[in-house]
């Protein structure tokens, strides 16, 4: 392999290609917008033939959203350190400011989950990087 599984995750932390390690998962001057392929390698980051994909991202984004940011103000709540009131209009405003705010690592960790699990798919290691067009063994 060339891409090894430590790269896939230093890739991803950083929101670089899982392919080939370049800046480019994201549209520069953009916060949201994720390239289709990227401009360095031409690996193709949107799936056209999986619509689905990047659900887990979004999956991923609650999931940290509720453990990381919501339930530490519920314990501050319930542990009276804040009061109430704060704590329900901190939670409304971060239940929408912090999906916001990790949506770019979110997507970028959801791609880093899937080819850690599956680095043979990687066009760098041999595979055709997109779903249903490799086996996954």
């Amino acid at each position: 392999m060339h891409v090894s599984r430590v790269q896939i995750v230093t890739r991803g932390l950083t929101h670089c290609c899982p392919n080939c390690g370049a800046r480019t998962l994201f549209k520069s001057g953009s916060l949201f917008q994720i390239n289709p392929q990227c401009p360095s390698c031409a690996f193709v980051f949107e799936r056209d033939n999986d619509e689905g994909f990047f659900l887990g991202s979004m999956s991923l984004n609650y999931g940290v959203t509720i453990v990381g940011f919501l339930l530490p103000v519920m314990l501050l709540a319930y542990f009276e350190v804040i009061g109430t009131w704060p704590a329900i209009i901190l939670a409304g405003v971060g239940a929408i400011a912090f999906p916001a705010l990790f949506y770019r690592s979110s997507r970028s960790w959801w791609l880093m989950n899937y080819y850690f699990f599956f680095p043979h798919h990687l066009p760098a290691n041999g595979g055709k990087g997109r779903a249903g067009e490799d086996a996954n063994t």
